[in-house]
């Protein structure tokens, strides 16, 4: 070899050493902050809550296909003291009837919404997971025109 090629393979493995260096640095910085700083779950608490069951979180879902009706519902129910974190399509247009879904194995604050909204006690569907961090799930059907919040 020469003296030229030694000093290139020099340089290129100084560059490697360097680079997979500064890699192990960030990974054992990462290592440490995550050690230091865990990563927060939201879970809810086992315990009756102040808060839980006085604000109702809500998922608006547009079951009719009408463009911005989850929009113009979600201002609506904020209004009127619900809390909507979430909004959106549902997985099809064809709902003739608006429904509450309960996401919660208690079922008292779906009944709340619907009795705000004007819908039915037969129109409430208990769908509980634990994978769920909202009360319920409101789904706008087609009848949407004669529902009661103001």
């Amino acid at each position: 070899m020469t003296e030229s090629n030694k000093e290139s393979n020099s340089f290129a493995l100084n560059t490697a050493i360097g680079f997979l260096s500064l890699l192990l640095v960030l990974l054992v910085f990462g290592l440490f902050t995550r050690l230091i700083y865990p990563r927060i779950e939201n879970q809810r608490s086992e315990q009756d809550s102040e808060l839980i069951g006085k604000i109702i979180q809500l998922e608006v879902l547009n079951g009719c296909g009408v463009p911005g009706l989850a929009d113009t519902f979600t201002s609506t129910l904020r209004k009127n003291g619900f809390d909507v974190v979430e909004t959106g399509n549902f997985e099809n247009f064809d709902m003739s009837k608006t429904i509450i879904i309960a996401r919660t194995i208690d079922a008292k604050n779906a009944r709340r919404v619907a009795d705000a909204l004007g819908i039915k006690a037969q129109n409430v569907i208990v769908e509980a997971s634990k994978d769920f961090y909202l009360d319920a799930t409101v789904v706008i059907g087609s009848d949407y025109k004669s529902l009661t919040l103001n």
